[in-house]
C-alpha cells in the first residue's frame, strides 16, 4: 500500500520549521568565515567580578606592613581612649557645677574648668593637677559681685573611689573678684547714679538723687582700699546735690557745708528788692553774712542804701555764707520767697553726711571658709569695675 504523500502546511515552505531543534544545526553555514565550528567552542561561565574584586582588596591591605597596621590600629585606639577621656571630664565638671550651685545656693550654676590630660588617671588617683572655677552674680552686701574666678592646683580629692568623691582639700588657690560698674549702676540705680573709673583707687559718682520729689543733680568721688584682709572700705568725699541753678547742698556741719546759694542765685538776689529784704529782716542771717546792723537798718528804711548794699562787690559772697538750712523752721516765709520748697529743705536736714555716704558705699566683706583661710590681696579700679585678687591656702569643699 503506497504511503500517503505529507503536504507542508508551513505558510513560508522554503524556511525550516524552528519548532525543530533539528533544525537548529542546519542554520550553520559551513563557508561563513567568522563562524567557529562547534566543537572548539569553550563551555560559557558567567563572569567573577565580585570574587575577583576581593581578591585585589585582600591583597592591597595584604599588602602592608605589619608596623603600619600596629599603628593604625593604636590612633583608632588612641582615638577612643581620648574621646572617652574627654566625656569623662565633661561629666565631672557638671557634675562639680551642679553641686557648688546647691551648697553655696547660687542662682546659676558655675562653670567648672579640669585641666590636664588624661583627665581618668587623675581621678583613680585622687589628684588634680588644675580646676578653675567661675562664679557670677554672687551677693555681697549691697552689691553683687559679677565675677568671681579662681583657679586651685593640686586638689586632693575625698572618697572612696572615682565614683564616690564626696569633697576636696585645696592646698593653694589664687583669683580674683570683679565688681562690675554695670551691675553697681544697675543696683545702686534706683537714684540714677553712675559709677565710672577715675584713677588706681579712685571713683566718680554723677547722676541724680530723687529728694522729696526733686530730682537733684548729684556728684561724689569715691576712694577705694582694702579693709583688713577680707573686706573693701569705700571713703566718700566732694559729696554735693544742686537744686536746680538756685543752691547747692553739701552734707555737714561746718560752716562751708549745709545749703547755699549759687553765685549765680546770690547775684540774681542782689537785683531782686523783695527778696533781699525778706533775707535782711532775720538777725541769724544778718549774724551769718557779717554785715553791720547799722547798714541793715538804713538798707531796710532807705532803697539807695539798700541798692548801695546790694551793689558792693562783697555782698554775693555774703549772701552765699548763708546756710539756708538754718531758715527751714524758723522763717520758712523767707524760704517761700527765695523760691525754695520747704519740704525739700526739710528731706536735705535728714540727708546727713552717712546716710548719703551708705548710699555710695561699695564695700563689702569676703565670708569666712569652712577651713583654711581666704584673703584680699590686692584692690585696683579698671574700665569694667573694682577688681579684687584673692589668695586662699588649705581650703576644704565637700561634705
Amino acid at each position: 500500500m503506497r504511503a500517503p504523500h505529507h503536504v507542508s502546511t508551513h505558510p513560508y515552505p522554503d524556511q525550516h520549521d524552528l519548532n525543530d531543534p533539528r533544525d537548529l544545526y542546519d542554520l550553520h553555514d559551513p563557508h561563513d568565515p567568522y563562524e567557529v565550528p562547534g566543537g572548539d567552542e569553550e563551555p560559557w561561565s558567567p563572569p567573577q567580578h565580585r570574587q575577583g574584586g576581593r581578591r585585589r582588596r585582600r591583597g592591597r591591605f595584604a599588602g602592608l606592613p605589619f608596623a603600619l597596621k600596629a599603628v593604625m590600629g593604636l590612633l583608632v585606639l588612641a582615638a577612643f581612649l581620648t574621646l572617652a577621656d574627654r566625656w569623662a571630664v565633661l561629666y565631672a565638671e557638671h557634675r562639680a557645677a551642679d553641686a557648688l550651685k546647691n551648697r553655696m545656693k547660687l542662682t546659676a550654676a558655675p562653670e567648672v574648668e579640669i585641666d590636664g590630660f588624661p583627665f581618668l588617671p587623675q581621678l583613680v588617683g585622687g589628684r588634680l593637677d588644675s580646676v578653675k572655677v567661675t562664679v557670677p552674680d554672687v551677693a555681697a552686701d549691697r552689691v553683687t559681685l559679677a565675677s568671681v574666678s579662681a583657679t586651685a592646683h593640686d586638689i586632693t580629692l575625698d572618697g572612696d573611689g572615682p565614683t564616690s568623691v564626696r569633697g576636696a582639700r585645696v592646698p593653694e588657690l589664687r583669683g580674683d573678684v570683679l565688681l562690675s560698674f554695670a551691675d553697681m549702676n544697675r543696683e545702686l540705680g534706683a537714684s540714677q547714679v553712675t559709677f565710672t573709673g577715675a584713677g588706681r583707687d579712685r571713683i566718680l559718682a554723677r547722676g541724680m538723687l530723687p529728694v522729696a520729689g526733686h530730682d537733684l543733680r548729684l556728684r561724689a568721688d569715691v576712694r577705694i582700699g582694702r579693709d583688713g584682709d577680707q573686706g573693701i572700705a569705700t571713703t566718700i568725699g566732694g559729696m554735693r546735690l544742686k537744686v536746680g541753678d538756685l543752691a547747692t547742698y553739701r552734707p555737714g556741719a561746718r560752716a562751708s557745708e549745709g545749703l547755699h546759694l549759687t553765685p549765680e542765685s546770690a547775684a540774681g538776689l542782689a537785683r531782686e528788692t523783695r527778696k533781699v529784704r525778706a533775707l535782711l529782716g532775720v538777725p541769724s542771717v544778718v549774724r551769718r553774712m557779717g554785715v553791720p546792723d547799722t547798714t541793715v537798718r538804713e538798707a531796710l528804711s532807705n532803697d539807695d542804701k539798700l541798692a548801695a548794699l546790694t551793689g558792693s562787690p562783697d555782698f554775693v559772697h555774703q549772701a552765699m555764707r548763708v546756710n539756708l538750712l538754718d531758715l527751714t523752721l524758723a522763717h520758712p516765709e523767707v524760704l517761700d520767697r527765695l523760691g525754695l520748697d520747704p519740704a525739700l529743705l526739710d528731706a536735705l536736714s535728714r540727708l546727713t553726711r552717712p546716710v548719703l555716704a551708705d548710699q555710695l558705699s561699695l564695700g563689702f566683706q569676703l565670708p569666712e571658709p569652712p577651713s583654711g583661710e581666704l584673703r584680699l590681696r590686692d584692690v585696683r579700679v579698671e574700665k569694667e569695675g573694682i577688681r579684687v585678687r584673692l589668695a586662699g591656702r588649705g581650703l576644704a569643699f565637700g561634705d
